[in-house]
């Protein structure tokens, strides 16, 4: 018998009601059939499909403090919407050398 209706959402926020704890849904993998989740504490876990469906679980708002697990300050914050674009787009990569590159005797570059 099915406890719980809901269906789980990434990023959405859920919380056991018989524990109360919290929990933010971090991924789905419809493959497995697994929800993974991670707790207000930094704790990550994952649910299979009919586990989850015996929760009993209500529809969450992030707690004020989610970012504790993250150790993220209010500077931290300040970036979060703004995209930082690198000086140097060529990277470490750029300095490898591909003439270096020993393939060994079973490959030849035809």
């Amino acid at each position: 018998m099915a406890m719980n209706n809901l269906m789980p959402e990434v990023s959405a926020w859920y919380q056991d009601v018989v524990s109360g704890s919290l929990f933010e849904v971090v991924a789905i993998d419809e493959t497995s059939g697994t929800i993974e989740y991670q707790m207000v504490d930094g704790e990550v876990g994952e649910y299979d499909t009919n586990s989850w469906q015996l929760l009993f679980l209500s529809p969450a708002q992030p707690p004020e403090d989610w970012r504790n697990p993250y150790e993220l300050n209010s500077e931290d914050q300040a970036y979060a919407d703004q995209t930082l674009v690198p000086e140097n787009w060529s990277g470490a990569l750029s300095d490898i050398e591909p003439d270096l590159m020993d393939l060994g005797d079973d490959f030849q570059i035809l």
